[in-house]
């Protein structure tokens, strides 16, 4: 029997990286899986892998988390095949690559339609059947770029500043509901992240970022947000020395505005 033995866990953006990898951690912990993403065939592929390894509850549930109006559609989908939600992880998002200057204001609003606006509804669908049993765990991966800017991502990381706002609110409001929720803010993660990411003119970036290749694995990745979510945090931090640059900004902001410029943009 394994930590998260008979809970119900959906997992958007679970067809790659970290959603994937939280995917084969739930599976090893016992966990009832929902999958949720756009390709299908990705999906499936996952859940041909997990059920190699013997997880034989898996619910494949294809969704485009830009279409906020499906949100209460798929919450009931999921309700009736397995009769509660115990655990949902928000890590489906778009990522950028393009200068502010550049970027025409319909990529900013998709941007922040599917990281943002998305998660939001997603969450507003699922909060009722947990606040009901008063039992209930909320996470959202953020990134670092939650806690400050960085070049060619002025969207991503507005996105993803919001969703701090958001859910540190709603964490204060839930909290007598027994309903938790935690903040992940990974750093350089080896995921296919940067490859999807958006340009100025709305293509993919078909690129994979030195840093991003260099990462830390996305199975280490997803066991510490298991630890986080059974220790009760309310955020982490994942990754490598880069995290360091949160605590920089917020003790030496001059020091970090000086080191964040030289970094390299990409």
């Amino acid at each position: 029997m394994g930590k998260f033995a008979g809970k119900v866990v959906w997992i958007t953006g679970a067809s790659s990286g970290i959603g994937e990898a939280l995917a084969h951690s739930f599976c090893k912990e016992g966990a009832h899986l929902v999958l949720s993403a756009r390709r299908q065939t990705e999906l499936e592929r996952v859940k041909s892998e997990l059920k190699l390894s013997g997880n034989q509850s898996v619910f494949i549930l294809p969704m485009d988390l830009s279409d906020t109006l499906a949100s209460k559609k798929l919450a009931d989908e999921v309700i009736r095949e397995f009769g509660q939600i115990d655990i949902l992880v928000n890590n489906a998002g778009l990522s950028q690559r393009s200068y502010t200057i550049d970027t025409p204001l319909e990529i900013d609003r998709k941007i922040m339609e599917v990281n943002f606006f998305g998660t939001v509804a997603l969450t507003k669908a699922v909060l009722p059947y947990m606040v009901q049993r008063k039992k209930g765990h909320i996470i959202v991966i953020s990134s670092i770029s939650g806690k400050f800017g960085f070049y060619l991502r002025s969207a991503y990381a507005a996105s993803k500043h919001a969703l701090h706002g958001f859910f540190e609110s709603l964490r204060m409001e839930i909290y007598k509901n027994n309903v938790h929720v935690m903040i992940v803010c990974p750093g350089k993660i080896s995921t296919s992240l940067s490859l999807y990411a958006l340009t100025a003119d709305g293509q993919v970036h078909n690129k994979m970022d030195d840093a991003i290749a260099a990462g830390i694995p996305a199975g280490q990745c997803a066991e510490r947000i298991l630890k986080g979510i059974i220790r009760g945090e309310e955020e982490i931090f994942v990754g490598g020395k880069e995290i360091r640059a949160v605590w920089i900004k917020r003790f030496f902001p001059g020091l970090f505005s000086k080191l964040i410029r030289k970094q390299k943009a990409e």
